[in-house]
This record gives structure tokens, C-alpha cells and sequence, in this order.
């Protein structure tokens, strides 16, 4: 008898390179490409079968191009715009297709990583497992998250192989970092688990007045008595300064705008330092610790629970056009999501569906000072801010199989309750309070070809609470957007590879963007759209071969702001980006173990303000980076276990004028890191 199509499954040849990773269906990778994972969905979902964009910067990825920061990590990835501030390392600020997603788009291990206006928690990649990228709206089952998209940052976690690494660094900006990562069983029988991952840096930027010391230490345990119960706990402290302001002065002239008229002003960046290294000082202390629990009942049921408890706080001195300020501001907040996941079977379809509730708490203080002291002692404060949010939301979705075809269907509804209270310091505080509540939902279908060729088409909506208040003193109120999604996902039979495509159309209301005022950045809010397409292929082959390659196509337009930006385009979001970068580790003879990888980033001109002044432009730039490696145990055998390793991001030295919402900055320049791992 002859199979029906839904029985004639599609067999592809396995292909182990280095690099492969399975987390207990968190993310399974194979060198470069990703193949399932619960981030887009929080169930183990083929990405193949996934109605949506998702782009995965792996393990191996991480190791081979070594990035120092979250943008770093992304920069490789469709869709994503970084550097849009220049060389600003105080805060991870970037954009996935087009929408601004810094404050309310990244999550740590599936749960929103808490956040205020001047405290956000930075990253250690060292830290980090996997990023996975999902573009489009995923409120459905997160919540609070942006239209554009969300990053969730998965840690490391321990591992049932005994794993043990040192690794020392030196580099560009009397860089001096050593890093450990150890893991393995803690009992004979395999039941507990650790792992310990920490490093201590001490080093400059290109900014002399702009630190990059950090100390950073992640102890992990796992517990598990059977197959079908685990329990982790995920800790992390992290103690780390910068700079308080990134900032170079501006100057100002006459300008003659697009239909010739003259105007009274222009901005351009000079390369004068704007603020002063003997007060530039911003030290963060972040802690997080949090557990994932997880019980399969039967074939049928498994119930898992994810919670996490953060805090950070941050002192930030800086110094504007010559007078000091000061922030200082204490965030801390909780996430618990329990859900049930059901695998049931109704005739001829198969579902998998998914329940749960999450509940997120996020509460901050700030106090601002400026002035009216000399030049490195502490001005005193004038202003405080607070604000609470909490949000509890419930949640459904139905992931359902019948024949070739798969439906996702899913919908949330959130109940926030907001408070803000703002006053000069000593006095009383003013207060507002807000309560309101609102459903997101998903749709999406999909049909699995013979070919393997997936064909989708998925319809979202988003839903998220602002933190802080806009321009005009009032606290900003929540965002909300819808988007429409056609693509086309293909794994190539018999190859490690992946190809993935995909057009879409989005709306935001009440979008929070900056806007440069008085030469500092507010938060203001307007209503915008975007349209694209994206296209990625990413492969690792057992000849030692890896490649990531991407396109992505963005016009995003402001549909609401001022009556001279409607229409205009949104400032500092290029039509077009592409990238690529290739890797290759010779696999036999004199020199194998030998690994050599370089990267070309091409980011095309935008426009430097919201007024698309055409003195603003920001010109089309390219970025080279690099990296080579030998494992000297093919010198000599007692060597086992040791790499060099050198990587270059931006080694053509490409320092460009980037303007976004009024103000100019300088892209960051050439940066070298050399290492020596030893791994046993």
C-alpha cells in the first residue's frame, strides 16, 4: 500500500560538526544551525515547522567570534540594527525591523528581563549558551513585548559531560580579562549537577575616559532524581563600570534643508570628548537568581515553571557641556510563569497545547542631580522619579498537526496595574495611578511540502507598559501593534543548512522613541509602520566549513508624531543591510586545527532625524571583521587542550558620523582581542 504524504517522512542525513548543543529541548543546535527550541513558541518545536522569523546565534557562533556585548552578538543577524548611537556602551540599544525593542524586547531564559529608564541589565556573552531572535510579535504567550520582535538570552547550564575551561585575554585598550567556566555531575549517579562560569576584566575603550571593568560570576545546579522531573537554579552577580556619557560635542551652523530653503541650524559631531574622565564614572550591580522546574506527568501532560527575582542598581556620572550630573537609580523586579503542556489527539489531529499563567513585578527609584559643585565632587539632588508595574496575564495556545498542515492559534490577556510618582527631592511626590487590560493574540498556518520546502503566513498582535515618562512630563502609556507575516523556511536534505525568507507589515501606536532635547535624550512616543523582507541561510558541513549569510529590507514610516515628520522616514532605519561571515577549520593534515573566519557587515545609509533633514544623512558603511585559531595540540601532544585564538571586529578601522534623533556619534573603532584557552 502506498504512504500518504503525512507518513512519507522526509529523512535527512545527520551531520555532527563542532559545535553541536542540546539543552533538554531549551534549543538543540548543530554547529551553526539551530533546529528546534522553546523560545518561539515554549514548546520543543521544530523551527522548521515554526510560523515565524527566528534567527539563532549558537554556541559555536559565540566561541569563534567572541563578542563583548549584545550588540556584538547580533550583529550578524537579519533584521537587527545596531549602532545606531555609535560606540555607547552603557545600554544594549537596537531596533529589529525597525522597531526599537532596547527596553521592552530582551528576555533572559524565557522571561522579560526587568528594566527602567537609566537601569538595564547588560550582558556577559561568556555567560551565554545561545541567543535566539524571534522576529514579529510574540505577546501571546509573553506578554509585555514589542511589536518588532524579542531576544531571549538563554545561560549557561550545567552539563551531564564533565566540562572544565580557563582562558586568559589581552588586547586593544590594555585589555587584561581571565575567564572560567567548569560544569559536570557532583554525585556518582548523575542526579545533581553544577556548573560555575565567571570572569574579571580590567580595561579602556576607545575613550580613555570610558572604563570597561567588569567582574562577573554565574553558579548554576541542576537536580535531577529521574526522567521525568528537573530542577535548575540560575544565579548571576555582575559588578561592572563604564562610561557615564559616550557623548561627542556636537557643533551647530546654517543648513539649507531638502527643498533649498535656508535654516537656522545643523548638527555634526566633532571629536571633542563631551564629557570629562575626571567624572565619568557609571557603576552597575545587577544580581538575578531564578529556578526552571519541570515534571512530565505522563506521555500526555508536563508541567514546567520558570521563575526569577533581579536587581540592579546604578550610579551614573557624567558631565554636560562642562557641569556634572549625577543618576542614581535602584531597579528590582520578580517573573514567575507556570504552564501546562497537554499533548493530546482528537481524530485526526494532533495537538499540542500549551496553558499558563505569568505574573512580572518591576519597580525602580531614581533621583537625578546637576550642577551647583565643581567638577568631581558629587551636585546635589533635585529630582526623584518611581514607578511600579504589575502585570498578570493568562494565556492559551494550540499547536495542531493534520497531515502535511500546522495551525498555531494563541491568545493572552493582561491585567496591568501601573503607578508613577514623581517630585522635587525633599518635597512630596505627585502620583498617578493606571489599570487597564488588553488581548493579544497569534494565528498562523503552515503546510510541511514533500520537499521539505515549508510555506507560512501568520497574523500577531502586541501589547506592552512603558516605563518612565515622555516629553511633556506625563508617564508614557503602553504601546500596542499589529503585524502580518508571509515566509518560507527550507532545510536542504542531506546538508547541515537551513534557508528561511519572509516579508511582513507592521503598525505600532504609541511607539517610545528618543528625541534629542536641549542635547539630551527623552523618551516620546508616536505611531509608525514598517514593511519588509528578510532572507538568512546559515550551514555547517563535516568538511570543516560554516557559514552565516543574511539581506533584510526595511522602510519604516511615521504615521503620528508632528505634523512635519508624518510620512517621513523613521530616523536611523536603513532601507537596506546585509551580512555575511564564513568559517573554516582545516580537518586533517599539517595543519589541522587550524580555523580561520572573517565577516562583512554592509549597513546602508539613513536618515539622522525624524525631520529627515538632508544634512543628517548618514552615509552607507561596511565593517570587516576576522578571526583565526589553532589548537597547538597538533604541535605537540602534551598541548591538548590549549587554543589561540585572535579576533578583529571592525578591522579596516571604519569610523563613520551616525546621527539618530538629532545628535551625531562616532561608530566604534578597530578592536583587537587575543586568547589562550586551555580546556580539559
Amino acid at each position: 500500500m502506498a504512504q500518504s504524504p503525512e507518513q512519507r517522512p522526509i529523512r535527512l542525513e545527520e551531520v555532527v560538526v563542532e559545535g553541536r548543543s542540546e539543552l533538554s529541548g531549551i534549543i538543540s543546535t548543530n554547529g551553526y544551525v539551530a533546529t528546534s527550541g522553546r523560545s518561539a513558541t515554549k514548546t520543543d518545536t521544530p523551527l522548521l515547522e515554526t510560523p515565524q522569523s527566528v534567527s539563532t546565534v549558537t554556541q559555536i557562533q559565540l566561541e569563534q567570534r567572541k563578542p563583548q556585548s549584545l550588540l556584538e552578538a547580533l550583529s550578524y543577524t537579519p533584521g537587527v540594527r545596531v549602532g545606531t548611537y555609535g560606540f555607547d556602551p552603557r545600554y544594549d540599544a537596537f531596533t529589529i525591523r525597525g522597531i526599537d525593542v532596547t527596553q521592552n524586547g530582551v528576555f533572559r531564559d524565557g522571561l522579560r528581563q526587568i528594566g527602567s529608564p537609566n537601569g538595564l541589565f547588560r550582558l556577559e556573552p561568556y555567560g551565554v549558551e545561545a541567543i535566539t531572535i524571534l522576529r514579529g510579535p510574540a505577546a501571546s504567550i509573553y506578554g509585555a513585548s514589542s511589536t518588532g520582535g524579542i531576544v531571549d538570552i538563554i545561560s549557561k547550564r550545567p552539563t551531564e559531560t564533565p566540562f572544565r575551561e580557563v582562558e586568559i585575554q589581552s588586547g586593544s585598550f590594555g585589555r587584561l580579562q581571565g575567564n572560567f567556566d567548569l560544569s559536570g555531575p557532583v554525585n556518582a549517579d548523575g542526579t545533581w549537577l553544577y556548573r560555575l562560569t565567571g570572569l574579571a576584566r580590567d580595561a579602556k575603550t576607545g575613550i580613555s575616559a570610558i572604563k570597561d571593568d567588569r567582574v562577573f560570576i554565574a553558579p548554576a545546579v541542576t537536580w535531577k532524581p529521574n526522567e521525568a522531573t528537573k530542577l535548575t537554579v540560575l544565579g548571576e552577580y555582575m559588578d561592572s563600570t563604564t562610561g557615564g556619557t559616550a557623548a561627542y560635542v556636537n557643533e551647530y551652523g546654517p543648513w539649507i534643508d531638502r527643498q533649498g530653503n535656508v535654516a537656522s541650524k545643523v548638527i555634526g559631531a566633532t571629536k571633542v570628548f563631551g564629557g570629562d574622565k575626571r567624572y565619568n564614572d557609571f557603576r552597575q550591580q545587577q544580581a538575578r537568581l531564578g529556578y526552571e522546574f519541570e515534571h512530565r506527568f505522563n506521555d500526555v501532560f508536563t508541567l514546567r515553571q520558570r521563575a526569577r527575582y533581579s536587581k540592579l542598581g546604578g550610579n551614573q556620572q557624567y558631565v554636560y557641556i562642562g557641569t556634572p550630573g549625577l543618576t542614581r537609580e535602584n531597579t528590582q523586579g520578580f517573573s514567575i510563569d507556570t504552564m501546562l503542556e497537554s499533548r493530546l489527539q482528537t481524530g485526526a489531529l494532533d495537538h499540542t497545547l500549551l496553558a499558563g499563567v505569568d505574573v512580572s513585578h518591576l519597580s525602580y527609584k531614581s533621583k537625578e542631580a546637576y550642577g551647583g559643585v565643581p567638577l568631581g565632587a558629587n551636585p546635589p539632588f533635585l529630582w526623584r522619579t518611581g514607578q511600579t508595574q504589575t502585570m498578570t496575564g493568562i494565556y492559551l495556545q494550540d499547536q495542531i498537526k493534520w497531515q502535511n498542515w500546522r495551525v498555531t492559534a494563541g491568545g493572552r490577556y493582561d491585567w496591568l496595574n501601573s503607578k508613577f510618582e514623581a517630585g522635587a527631592a525633599g518635597a512630596a511626590p505627585t502620583e498617578s495611578k493606571s489599570r487597564e487590560g488588553k488581548f493579544t493574540g497569534r494565528a498562523a498556518l503552515s503546510y510541511v511540502t514533500e520537499l521539505g520546502v515549508v510555506p507560512y503566513v501568520s497574523y500577531g498582535t502586541s501589547f506592552v507598559p512603558n516605563s518612565g515618562t515622555v516629553l511633556d512630563g506625563s508617564v508614557a502609556v503602553p504601546t500596542t501593534g499589529e503585524q502580518v507575516e508571509a515566509g518560507v523556511k527550507y532545510d536542504l536534505p542531506g546538508y547541515n543548512a537551513a534557508l528561511r525568507a519572509a516579508v511582513f507589515s507592521l503598525k505600532q501606536e504609541n511607539a517610545v522613541v528618543y528625541e534629542v532635547v536641549n542635547g539630551l535624550n527623552r523618551q516620546v512616543q508616536l505611531d509608525l509602520r514598517s514593511k519588509g523582507f528578510e532572507i538568512e541561510g546559515v550551514a555547517s558541513l563535516a568538511d570543516g566549513l560554516s557559514v552565516q549569510a543574511s539581506y533584510s529590507y526595511n522602510d519604516a514610516r511615521i504615521l503620528k508624531l508632528t505634523p512635519e515628520t508624518v510620512g517621513n522616514r523613521l530616523t536611523s532605519v536603513p532601507y537596506h543591510m546585509a551580512s555575511a561571515w564564513l568559517d573554516y577549520t582545516v580537518q586533517q593534515g599539517a595543519a589541522k586545527g587550524f580555523g580561520i573566519g572573517g565577516g562583512v557587515r554592509y549597513v546602508g545609509s539613513s536618515l539622522g532625524d525624524n525631520l529627515n533633514r538632508a544634512v543628517l544623512d548618514n552615509k552607507a558603511r561596511t565593517f570587516v571583521d576576522a578571526s583565526v585559531r589553532y589548537d597547538l595540540e597538533n604541535l605537540d601532544a602534551r598541548l591538548k587542550g590549549m587554543r589561540i585564538q585572535v579576533n578583529a571586529t571592525n578591522l579596516l578601522d571604519e569610523v563613520t558620523q551616525n546621527c539618530t534623533a538629532g545628535f551625531c556619534y562616532f561608530d566604534e573603532g578597530r578592536k583587537v582581542i587575543a586568547s589562550l584557552r586551555y580546556r580539559w
